[in-house]
């Protein structure tokens, strides 16, 4: 099967052609580990994550290699080192810690490699002394600077000439600079902040080295895709190329570029000073699972502008609910997921291949839960199969397809927690009725009204009547906010 991606350099959708099948690597830009990370860092992680499992549909488990580095020099986590008086290896230790405990939540795959950036120091050093031997780059008080005129190219990336980013870019001016364009690859280090020994004096590297250095070592002077999001188009991106071509005068380095779209909450921009500024982790702790996140993240195409929306989440959350009677038909057949690309459902798997279109697919996914349903009923022809092997492909194809999309897991730990919602509902149904009762004959109502009142707060409708009384789950049913009333 075709992948297609849109390639930002080239600016067209092209095919996607590895270097080498049996090898197709990947590099996607991580965070900078000094706090907790925000929706909008989650949507890259979902959007090349699920480009990993696609391509590892496609080529094969074990020849895809996916790279996401940890930058863990950084002046912003100095900054709170020397605020809060913790050791910097804590600080990232701890928030490293964090993110996989907040992807995992939201069905992202470890990649292949996560370097830290500090473990690819002599990588760093290395690099830049080849940029001055070749006059790429030179030293000056301490720095070493990159000389961005030295490269014919840059800005291809980005679709602009180095003097309209100077006209209408803010740049560091200092008066060690050639020219304002250029750009740091190494500075020193005082005592207080983490240095390294390098001919330039004890120092550290500048923040776009760090992913050229990495890459090269991990998957060579060339390799096939480098994503992130669009604001690291420039400078970050575009400073990558210009020191990896320089540096690798006979690599490609990444042949196909794929940048996802920033993300707003209810139509503006997510910060703190509008208060719409919160965590994957706040999300979690609120109680609106991974698989929503993650859910709502893909309904829209990586490359426009995504909208978290409180309305959004609340159709994503009967959407998948609608999925679950065909998740507990397909695992009652004892089947896993197949890691063979013909047992995706088709139309999800060529919505995938253009472009990564993950919209679309949701749709294609939604209705393979659908003719699984319909087969185990006998609501369909079974084109000369008997049932139960018409019923075992439609659940393969679902459950692959779940794989694909990162959902298989999380929707299983939906399945048991609704399973454990209706049990407590269940216990909730008597202890209400008893209450009712109670109050019907007393005309005492202080304990039916407060039990009321926390059964409505956690989504659940609430029906009274001579013949007795009925809890049924709404949209915002919150199993969590019963756990008070057991």
């Amino acid at each position: 099967m075709t992948i297609k991606l849109t390639n930002s350099k080239t600016r067209r959708k092209e095919v996607f052609e590895p270097l080498d099948p049996s090898n197709v690597r990947m590099y996607v830009c991580g965070p900078t580990v000094y706090d907790r990370a925000h929706l909008g860092n989650a949507r890259p992680v979902v959007v090349f994550d699920t480009l990993f499992r696609l391509l590892r549909h496609v080529y094969g488990a074990d020849h895809v290699t996916y790279v996401r580095n940890f930058t863990d020099v950084d002046d912003k986590i100095n900054a709170k080192a020397a605020a809060t008086g913790r050791d910097i290896r804590d600080i990232t230790d701890e928030t490293i810690g964090w993110y996989h405990d907040d992807m995992d939540a939201l069905g992202a795959r470890r990649p292949t490699h996560e370097p830290r950036a500090t473990e690819y120091i002599g990588a760093m050093i290395a690099m830049i002394e080849g940029l001055i031997a070749k006059g790429h780059a030179y030293e000056a008080e301490g720095h070493v600077l990159f000389r961005v005129r030295s490269y014919a190219e840059y800005g291809a990336l980005s679709g602009r000439s180095v003097d309209d980013m100077i006209a209408g870019a803010r740049v560091e001016v200092a008066p060690f600079k050639e020219d304002p364009m250029d750009f740091v690859l190494w500075k020193p280090s005082e005592d207080a902040v983490p240095g390294w020994d390098s001919p330039w004096g004890y120092g550290r590297p500048g923040w776009h080295i760090e992913c050229s250095a990495m890459a090269a070592e991990l998957l060579g002077d060339s390799f096939d895709i480098h994503g992130g999001g669009l604001d690291l188009q420039f400078p970050h991106h575009e400073n990558e190329i210009a020191q990896s071509a320089c540096a690798h005068e006979h690599g490609a380095f990444a042949r196909y570029w794929m940048h996802n779209e920033m993300l707003q909450v209810e139509g503006k921009k997510m910060s703190k000073s509008l208060g719409n500024f919160f965590t994957v982790r706040d999300l979690l702790d609120q109680g609106i699972p991974g698989e929503v996140i993650r859910f709502v993240l893909l309904s829209t195409h990586y490359r426009k502008p995504m909208d978290w929306t409180e309305r959004k989440r609340r159709e994503v959350e009967k959407r998948l609910d609608r999925m679950l009677p065909a998740v507990t038909a397909a695992i009652s057949f004892g089947l896993a997921p197949s890691e063979n690309w013909q047992d995706i459902p088709k139309g999800m798997f060529i919505s995938l291949c253009d472009d990564l279109n993950t919209a679309d697919a949701i749709f294609s996914l939604e209705a393979a839960a659908d003719h699984l349903l319909q087969v185990c009923r006998g609501e369909l022809a079974r084109e000369g199969l008997t049932l139960e092997n018409a019923a075992r492909r439609a659940a393969l194809e679902f459950l692959t397809g779940l794989d694909a999309f990162g959902l298989y897991s999380l929707m299983l730990d939906r399945r048991v927690r609704r399973m454990d919602a209706k049990e407590q509902l269940d216990q909730l149904h008597l202890r209400f009725a008893l209450a009712y009762e109670h109050a019907r004959q007393t005309k005492e109502f202080g304990d039916l009204d407060g039990l009321k009142s926390a059964l409505i707060a956690a989504g659940v409708e609430v029906r009274m009547s001579k013949s007795g009384v009925e809890l049924v789950p709404g949209p915002d049913f919150d199993p969590a906010k019963l756990e008070a009333l057991r």
